[in-house]
């Protein structure tokens, strides 16, 4: 610990209320305190070096002898701030400190000595006294340390197994010796190391590794010594590891908390812990990401975001703010929406130029207006309706606005001289059941149409097609829904037991969208298999990893509030809505993965249309939005992608058709 000076010395909770002359006060009486131990402390170890140097000599000597080593060693402690020590927190800091002044104590003492014509006892008393000082100094420090954490492990009244690196659990402990209020005892560490079971980490043993959390717990609960709680201290712990310690936690009737983030221990007063996040469940590895790439493509560009009031719409313009465009165009409908985004820019991103502009995608005459005026190069297409039953019950306003509205930003994007759109899909399009799904789908078909026009060497914008699934945290998503219900108290609904959906962290999504906008954006090769696949409509597709059931999700969320599913929050089953489907689909049937050379992509080769075909049928389909003719535009759809089949009535479809992949459980 380093040295603090007067002014920063940790007062007690309450002084807090007191005056600044009881400040004062209180500071002054622990200086004195500390100069008086000290000055007493040194006094006697002058007679124990003396002794040392010279047995023979006896013990008795005049009484300037000790208050000579008194003084001298406060004097020589003046340079280092002996006085402003805080001996409960004493350190490496201190210890060097008190050596420094035990040395210079000691040539002052012996100057003095000679000075007054009072013979060494031998030539080695220097060196002797300095020694003795340090240890003597040191060793009440350290007794006085260790009984304050005596004191606060005997008063601990919840017990804690740590789990994470040993240099965590040291931060961990170090800032509990601080927050004398937890009330919290460690009685043990697992940590990620094989080599490292029976050491101790400030008297706490090493116990094993998480791996081996099951079994220690299970000898533990033998032995009758199971701890209260589990606390991480790591952030590597997620995903399935993370989910089989909150199992074997569950059995156990063991809490599972985390502590704040590295940074935030080191200084920390106390110690908050905090629940385990459904994110930490179902995140996995970060992707290695071309932040070289994506600084090349939008540095010292104009870029478009629409629909950037939106979930990824926002993450969006912030990610790229990042990466210091000339200008950011945040096109949005939704008044509220656009100024919280741009607020949040302003204070995170200050120096970026933003654009607040309030229009609706499916306005051409206001898209022209603005991509005339400010010339984006690049757009990242997020506007979009992206509720199911809600487009189930309103599906002129959900082509009009996914399937004409895209058509329009790409057009006027185009026309504008934009180098590249991004267009953000959904795995909903993958043989869809819904106007929304179908909607999206067509969008595809236009995006890819124009894109392989463009990379046939016609010229014009390239449209880069980036597909994924649901998102944590995006509106409408299950689980700020399932979040609100058991602030209610339950029941959590969902909407069949067998229903799985992909999931991916907002930022990691977003992160692989400007991963995919790079790789689309390159020049053809001409050899290489995703440029080829590219030319030939190809489709960009987000790295889902494995869907997870959705009565899993619902039954992890309700043990990580600290409750049991059926018994403290029901989970009730409410039945399939209008257009939804049980598992959701990134590749069609016919459409074999294949793997791409950027990391966490892949590729889709969906069925592909002639520009002029897709033109027309944007047209016609135009045209039936306008005279609200519904069944003229399911044929349209019916003909753009035959593969849609419209589950209207939200039965549950047979599944013989398609076979249901693979499912992660976390639960």
């Amino acid at each position: 610990m380093t040295v603090t000076p007067p002014s920063g010395l940790h007062l007690p909770a309450q002084s807090s209320s007191v005056s600044r002359t009881g400040r004062t006060t209180v500071q002054a009486r622990r200086i004195a305190l500390n100069v008086v131990l000290d000055g007493v402390v040194s006094a006697l170890a002058a007679p124990v070096a003396r002794w040392l140097a010279d047995p023979h000599g006896g013990w008795l000597h005049p009484l300037w002898f000790l208050a000579g080593g008194g003084i001298t060693l406060l004097v020589s402690g003046l340079p280092f701030r002996m006085a402003q020590q805080y001996w409960r927190f004493s350190g490496l800091a201190d210890l060097f400190n008190i050596a420094c002044a035990s040395a210079l104590s000691a040539i002052l003492f012996s100057t003095l000595l000679h000075l007054a014509g009072y013979p060494l006892p031998s030539s080695t008393f220097p060196f002797i006294h300095a020694l003795v000082l340090l240890t003597f100094l040191g060793s009440i420090r350290m007794i006085w340390r260790l009984s304050a954490r005596r004191r606060l492990m005997v008063a601990g009244r919840e017990r804690v197994l740590l789990l994470g690196a040993d240099h965590e659990a040291d931060l961990f402990i170090r800032a509990m010796e601080r927050d004398q209020e937890a009330g919290r005892r460690v009685v043990g560490l697992l940590t990620g190391g094989s080599q490292q079971a029976g050491r101790r980490i400030h008297g706490c043993p090493i116990l094993g590794t998480i791996d081996e959390t099951p079994e220690l717990l299970n000898q533990m609960a033998a032995a009758g010594r199971l701890p209260d709680t589990l606390v991480i201290t790591t952030s590597e712990l997620r995903g399935a590891p993370l989910s089989r310690v909150l199992e074997v936690a569950r059995l156990h009737h063991l809490d599972v908390q985390r502590t704040p983030s590295l940074t935030d221990l080191k200084p920390a007063e106390s110690v908050e812990l905090r629940p385990v996040a459904i994110e930490d469940l179902l995140n996995r590895p970060q992707v290695a990401l071309n932040s070289q790439g994506m600084s090349r493509l939008i540095a010292g560009q104009v870029v478009a975001v629409t629909g950037a009031g939106g979930s990824i719409g926002s993450e969006l313009a912030r990610q790229i703010a990042s990466f210091s465009p000339q200008a950011i165009l945040l096109i949005e409908n939704n008044e509220y929406a656009l100024w919280q985004i741009n607020l949040d820019l302003s204070e995170r991103y200050p120096d970026v130029l933003r654009h607040q502009i309030v229009a609706d995608v499916r306005d051409r005459r206001r898209i022209a207006e603005v991509f005339n005026q400010y010339r984006p190069a690049l757009v990242f297409h997020a506007a979009a309706l992206k509720h199911v039953p809600i487009v189930e019950s309103n599906p002129i306003e959900g082509v009009l606005t996914n399937v004409i509205g895209t058509r329009i930003v790409l057009d006027e994007a185009e026309r504008s001289g934009a180098q590249a759109m991004v267009m953000i899909s959904t795995d909903k399009a993958v043989n869809p059941s819904s106007l929304m799904g179908a909607s999206k789908r067509c969008a595809e078909v236009y995006g890819q149409a124009l894109d392989m026009r463009a990379r046939a060497g016609k010229g014009g914008l390239r449209c880069v097609t980036v597909r994924f699934g649901n998102v944590l945290g995006s509106t409408g998503s299950v689980v700020p829904l399932f979040r609100r219900q058991l602030e209610q108290g339950g029941p959590l609904t969902v909407t069949h037991p067998d229903m799985t959906r992909y999931f991916m962290t907002i930022p990691e999504a977003v992160g692989l969208v400007l991963q995919a906008a790079v790789r689309g954006t390159q020049e053809a090769s001409g050899e290489d298999t995703t440029d080829q696949k590219l030319r030939q409509g190809g489709i960009f597709v987000l790295d889902m990893g494995d869907p997870v059931r959705i009565m899993d999700l619902a039954c992890q969320m309700i043990r990580l509030a600290g409750l049991r599913p059926e018994t403290d929050v029901e989970i009730r089953i409410t039945g399939l809505r209008p257009g939804e489907k049980l598992f959701e689909e990134l590749f069609h049937g016919r459409e074999a993965p294949v793997p791409t050379d950027a990391p966490g992509l892949r590729m889709a080769s969906p069925r592909t249309v002639d520009f002029d075909v897709a033109a027309e049928a944007m047209d016609e389909l135009e045209a039936a939005c306008l005279r609200e003719d519904l069944p003229a535009i399911m044929a349209i759809f019916q003909r753009l992608v035959p593969e849609f089949n419209h589950n209207r009535d939200g039965k549950t479809p047979s599944q013989s058709d398609h076979s249901q992949p693979d499912v992660e459980t976390i639960a």
